[in-house]
């Protein structure tokens, strides 16, 4: 996909008035919205709830109805950018048929194209957008918390700001105060527990709201 597709959004924004830009986005969502903000210095707040640290390989069929061989999910000015595709050697370890944890099967991934790692590194200290990140310790998608904590930490190490917002028991769908708990999948595992995943909605929402805001006194991250 295009990185374009949400630089439009930001230039009609722009158009129409918008002094203040933010983007929010969850898992796959994540990464593009921090790639958008890499590119496009005209977003002032980016908002990355579950996200990954590094650009991955196309998730589903690609552009030629094929799912291999594995290519960027995501092209700037033409160009793929550098990613790290899937090790299809990973097995699921559930053997009823039921609801699969695919955190392994990225994790494995890194390990075999540990070569891949740091070209498709998303460069976040390059953003000129406030960042805020969401993440919970038992995502059983990938391991967002970790790649938050290495987002935090580039940004950090560049002498730029970021807040982490983190529950360790919560899984890859932080819910917010009034949304209701999802249906379950029945090809997913996502980890956490409703009520964990609600309590961290819950700590990120202020945070949320102050980073949208531009506080410049921003409240203590947990």
């Amino acid at each position: 996909m295009p990185l374009e597709t949400f630089t439009a959004a930001v230039d009609f924004l722009r158009a129409s008035g918008a002094q203040r830009v933010g983007i929010l986005g969850t898992s796959k969502g994540a990464e593009a919205a921090l790639l958008t903000a890499v590119y496009d210095p005209r977003v002032d707040v980016v908002i990355a709830l579950s996200p990954t640290s590094r650009v991955w390989c196309n998730v589903g069929l690609g552009r030629d109805g094929a799912h291999h061989p594995y290519r960027s999910s995501w092209t700037w000015r033409q160009r793929p950018l550098p990613f790290v595709p899937m090790d299809d050697s990973w097995t699921a370890e559930e053997p009823d048929g039921g609801p699969v944890a695919i955190r392994g099967w990225y994790e494995r991934s890194e390990r075999t194209f540990a070569h891949s790692l740091v070209p498709a590194e998303i460069p976040v200290e390059a953003a000129r957008a406030d960042l805020l990140l969401v993440a919970g310790g038992d995502d059983a998608m990938w391991p967002s918390l970790p790649f938050a904590e290495q987002l935090a930490q580039r940004r950090r190490s560049a002498g730029a700001p970021a807040r982490l917002i983190t529950r360790d028991d919560a899984g890859h769908r932080p819910r917010f105060p009034g949304e209701q708990p999802p249906p379950p999948s029945p090809r997913f595992t996502y980890g956490g527990t409703p009520q964990a995943d609600a309590l961290l909605g819950e700590a990120a929402r202020p945070h949320i709201l102050d980073i949208l805001h531009g506080a410049t006194s921003p409240i203590p991250t947990h």
